[in-house]
């Protein structure tokens, strides 16, 4: 196998498949590479993990057809590094060479027979606009679970809601639901929960990359027991996690007491301040709701306290609610308006951030009990 590609698109080709590479100790050495496939003027390179995988291709000069698996991180950084202009890579089963300018990399590679066998489908099943799923994810991915002790909160739950997809997350803690209204729902059958890291993936390709003449799309194929994304070069495909998520539903309040709306930038940036004397998860927020706004304080034992006042329109009885400050600052970030509208019933019950002018994103974020 030989090529010839220009350093920049070889880099990001490299970096994109190699973040499926598996980091897992026990794994095999093989899957630490990265399948390099060249035929004609197309190069294909595919990382896996077994649970995840991400598969890139490229055009490049195609100088002789074959395959290789190099070491992922290791080939990315060398490219990275070396002078800006055309890259050569030449590559067989027990050396691969790349080099440029004046420099020149020989590594040991993999053999191509122990890189496992991914099969990938050719055509989508559906598709999603890719500028509204990209949105989406970006506010609801980060609500799931990092926990793997707790398998089934680590992914994003896609339901059918009203004929369009809906997206959930939660780490039960917080909740995060956005529904896609401008979507197609992906089946009426069942509800598909997929891994957050692969969505993590989706999510960090640029929207504009789709292809074609219209809007970008992001093309979707479903199997038993595994989900495949599609986005312009890149092919990302995971394993569906098995079992049944909560039923977020119910948690979901049908009206509030009290709102309080408030610019959203304004209240980042008081809730930013504030949060400098957090120390740990244990300490929280203090909202203090009344006419005319809220004022926040935090209060640790270790180091002082902060006090802010943030104007804003409030309706309903005064109350002092608490939060972990990370939470609902991930919450406002997500709202895509430019004012934010916290509605609560009492200290005790999960409160609820969302935009004043969309509702189709809703973060519920449960309140910290303090004395």
């Amino acid at each position: 196998m030989k090529f010839r590609a220009e350093r920049d698109s070889l880099v990001e080709t490299l970096t994109t498949a190699g973040r499926a590479v598996g980091t897992r100790g026990g794994a095999s050495a093989v899957l630490s590479g990265l399948l390099l496939v060249c035929e004609e003027n197309s190069l294909v390179v595919t990382g896996t993990d077994l649970d995840l995988t991400i598969r890139v291709s490229q055009e490049v000069i195609g100088l002789e057809d074959g395959s290789c698996v190099v070491p992922a991180r290791l080939a990315a950084d060398i490219v990275r590094a070396l002078e800006p202009g055309a890259v050569t890579v030449e590559g067989s089963d027990e050396k691969v060479e790349i080099w440029a300018s004046k420099s020149r990399f020989g590594l040991r590679s993999f053999p191509v027979v122990e890189f496992p066998v991914v099969n990938l489908p050719d055509e989508a099943s559906i598709k999603l606009p890719a500028p509204s799923l990209a949105e989406g994810l970006r506010q609801v991915v980060r609500a799931a679970s990092g926990d793997d002790a707790r398998p089934l909160l680590t992914g994003v739950l896609m339901t059918s809601e009203r004929g369009y997809v809906r997206l959930v997350a939660t780490d039960s803690y917080r909740l995060a639901l956005r529904d896609l209204e401008d979507t197609t729902a992906l089946t009426e059958e069942k509800d598909i929960l997929v891994p957050a890291r692969a969505l993590g993936e989706l999510q960090r390709l640029p929207a504009s990359s789709g292809g074609g003449d219209g809007p970008p799309t992001v093309g979707v194929a479903t199997g038993e027991n595994e989900i495949t994304f599609s986005l312009g070069p890149v092919r990302i495909s995971t394993r569906l996690l098995d079992g049944t998520y909560p039923d977020y539903r119910q948690l979901i309040p049908e009206h509030y007491e009290n709102q309080l709306h408030l610019g959203k930038e304004s209240f980042l940036a008081a809730l930013r301040r504030v949060r400098l004397l957090v120390r740990d998860n244990t300490t929280p927020v203090r909202l203090s709701m009344r006419q005319g706004g809220v004022d926040l304080s935090v209060v640790s034992q270790e180091v002082g306290d902060a006090s802010e006042t943030v104007d804003g329109d409030f309706s309903g009885e005064d109350l002092v609610i608490a939060f972990n400050p990370t939470y609902l600052i991930d919450g406002v970030e997500a709202v895509r308006d430019d004012e934010v509208v916290i509605e609560t019933a009492d200290p005790a019950r999960p409160a609820t951030v969302r935009g004043a002018e969309h509702n189709d994103y809703r973060y519920l974020l449960m309140p910290v009990r303090v004395s």
